[in-house]
């Protein structure tokens, strides 16, 4: 039933009760009937209460046959509150877990921008900066808090300095780019004051396009030590009879320079090349011609000491084989 017609129908329902009502209490003042040993007035009213009441429990059975709402309402109230305030617990922590996915998937869609850019980046060859570059290389010694500190500052802006120069060559007032987490600089500190020689080398984190605003970087620290020493031999190849030839020759000295150099980044040699000395390939190629049909065992020779930030300079010693 809709809501329009019962109303029309509680109201006309209640006008014939109340008129029936009122009839009954009037038939009954003038007979003057009495119950329950009533007065005959008092009799009367009772019978208008009772019409009343008989009014308000009809119109409400009405409602509560018609409505089932109004029924759940009435009879079930407390226990949909119960369940409402049950589910409103249960539903904190999802709505909870629901904020933190979306987060995430904020996060990674950005970071998923980002990677496309960095792809497109790349494809271009418009990064100035890759990540794990290193932005600076420095000695640093001391036992002293203050001079640490300030030698750890001075490396910093000297970083500052070649990163802004490359990211923002052509805006001629240097701003500082280069951001490190303080806790990073704390522990270097804390490193160099245990004493001895240390090397810090500070690296990007991530590529980097050219005019961007802020670089990240992360430094790491490690001991100055000694890499070779002067006279010893770093590796070594055979040169076959097979060998005897332009390309050859140059395959076998580029062969020999490249194993060197992975051995002394093995060793913790933060230098990217090897260096020859000058004179050496024009010998080495003199003795080649001279022995074509003899195998020979080459060796890259240190021809000083070397430490971690330092270059390796080396010369190509020759033996003889039977092998």
């Amino acid at each position: 039933m809709s809501g329009w017609l019962l109303i029309i129908f509680l109201l006309l329902l209640g006008g014939l009760i109340s008129t029936l009502g009122d009839l009954l209490g009037s038939k009954i003042g003038k007979a003057r009937f009495s119950v329950l040993k009533l007065r005959p007035r008092k009799t009367a009213v009772l019978i208008t209460i009772l019409t009343g009441s008989i009014i308000s429990a009809s119109s409400l059975s009405l409602m509560i046959l018609v409505n089932r709402q109004l029924r759940v309402g009435l009879f079930r109230l407390g226990d949909l509150q119960k369940k409402l305030q049950e589910s409103r617990q249960i539903l904190i922590p999802l709505k909870e877990e629901r904020q933190e996915l979306e987060n995430k998937i904020t996060a990674k869609e950005t970071e998923l921008k980002q990677l496309e850019k960095n792809v497109i980046a790349l494809r271009s060859g418009k990064f100035v900066i890759r990540s794990g570059q290193s932005l600076i290389i420095s000695e640093i010694s001391s036992t002293n808090k203050e001079d640490i500190n300030a030698q750890i500052q001075k490396i910093i802006v000297s970083a500052n300095r070649y990163t802004h120069n490359v990211v923002k060559p052509n805006n001629k007032q240097i701003k500082n780019l280069l951001l490190l987490r303080k806790n990073h600089v704390d522990e270097l500190q804390k490193t160099i004051l245990k004493g001895g020689e240390w090397v810090i080398n500070i690296k990007s984190v991530r590529n980097v396009l050219s005019g961007e605003n802020f670089v990240y970087a992360f430094p790491e620290i490690t001991k100055n030590k000694t890499i070779v020493r002067k006279g010893e031999t770093i590796t070594k190849i055979i040169y076959n009879q097979k060998d005897f030839n332009s390309k050859g020759f140059t395959d076998k000295i580029n062969l020999l320079l490249s194993s060197s150099l992975a051995e002394i980044k093995r060793r913790g040699s933060l230098t990217n090349e090897i260096k020859l000395r000058s004179d050496s390939v024009k010998e080495l190629k003199d003795v080649i011609n001279k022995n074509k049909k003899t195998n020979l065992e080459l060796e890259a020779v240190s021809l000083r000491n070397s430490k971690t930030t330092q270059p390796v300079i080396v010369e190509i010693n020759i033996n003889y084989t039977n092998s």
